[in-house]
C-alpha cells in the first residue's frame, strides 16, 4: 500500500499536478575530474517529434547519469517493472533479474512526499499540462492554463515535455507522473516542485518500452538538507 505521509493534505492544499519546473533549487556543483566522454548519439536533436526536441548540450551531464544497462539492484521486483529511488536520482526499468536499463531523473518535491507502489494507468505523447487552482493563486500568469481553460497544450514550454505516464494505485489518481522537460544541470538533483523529470529523450524512450498496468514503486526517500519543496 502507498505510504502517503502527508500526500493527502499536500494534494489538497497545493495539487501536485503541477509538476512544475519554475523555482528549482540552486544546481549542485559538479566535482572536478577527467574530461567526459562525449555524449551518446542518442541524446542528440531529435527532428521526428511533433515538436523538436534538442540535443543535451555536453559537459552537462555526468556521465553516471546517461541512461544505460547496469546490473539489476531490485532482482525481487518483476521484470518489466519500474523502481525510483529519488534519494539517488535514479530510475530503474527492470529487464531481467540480471539487468535493468538506469535513467537519469530529477526528483521533486512530490517525489519525496510519499513512496510505496502504483501502476502505470496510461501514457501520454507531448500531453496537456493543467495548472491547479492553487498555483494559479500563487502565480496568476499560470491562469490561461487552468483546467477550466483547458490547460497548456503539448510542445515546447510544456512542464510535462515530450511525454508522461500517469501512476494511479486502486483506480485512483496519485497527482504522481513520471515525465520529460528535465533542465539537464537538475538531472539527479533534487529540485523545488513536481514529481519525477527525466531528459525528454529519456523519457521518449522509456515511453516506448513500457506498457499500460506495469507496476511503479517508488523508495522512501528524505529531501537533501535545506530542501524547500513549492509545489
Amino acid at each position: 500500500m502507498l505510504t502517503r505521509r502527508s500526500f493527502m493534505a499536500a494534494t489538497a492544499a497545493s495539487g501536485l499536478a503541477a509538476c512544475m519546473r519554475p523555482e528549482p533549487s540552486p544546481p549542485l556543483a559538479l566535482p572536478a575530474g577527467p574530461a567526459w566522454p562525449p555524449l551518446p548519439a542518442f541524446y542528440g536533436a531529435i527532428t521526428t517529434e511533433p515538436h523538436p526536441v534538442p540535443a543535451v548540450p555536453e559537459g552537462i551531464i555526468h556521465p553516471d547519469l546517461w541512461r544505460q544497462e547496469v546490473a539489476n539492484p531490485y532482482p525481487d521486483d518483476p521484470p518489466g517493472s519500474i523502481v525510483i529511488s529519488p534519494g539517488t536520482g535514479f530510475l530503474y526499468l527492470l529487464q531481467s533479474r540480471d539487468r535493468a536499463l538506469r535513467y537519469g531523473a530529477g526528483s521533486g518535491a512530490a517525489a519525496f512526499s510519499w513512496s510505496g507502489s502504483a501502476r502505470v494507468q496510461f501514457r501520454r505523447k507531448w500531453p496537456v499540462w493543467k495548472a491547479p487552482d492553487s498555483m494559479i493563486a500563487r502565480r496568476p500568469e499560470f491562469a490561461p492554463y487552468s483546467v477550466a481553460n483547458g490547460g497548456m497544450p503539448g510542445g515546447p514550454g510544456n512542464p510535462l515535455g515530450a511525454r508522461a505516464l500517469y501512476l494511479f494505485q486502486n483506480g485512483q489518481d496519485t497527482l504522481y507522473r513520471i515525465h520529460g522537460a528535465c533542465e539537464p544541470k537538475y538531472l539527479g538533483k533534487a529540485v523545488s516542485s513536481g514529481c519525477v523529470r527525466l531528459l525528454d529523450q529519456d523519457v521518449i524512450d522509456l515511453h516506448d518500452r513500457v506498457r499500460d498496468g506495469i507496476t511503479v514503486r517508488v523508495l522512501p526517500a528524505d529531501p537533501p538538507p535545506g530542501f524547500v519543496g513549492v509545489y
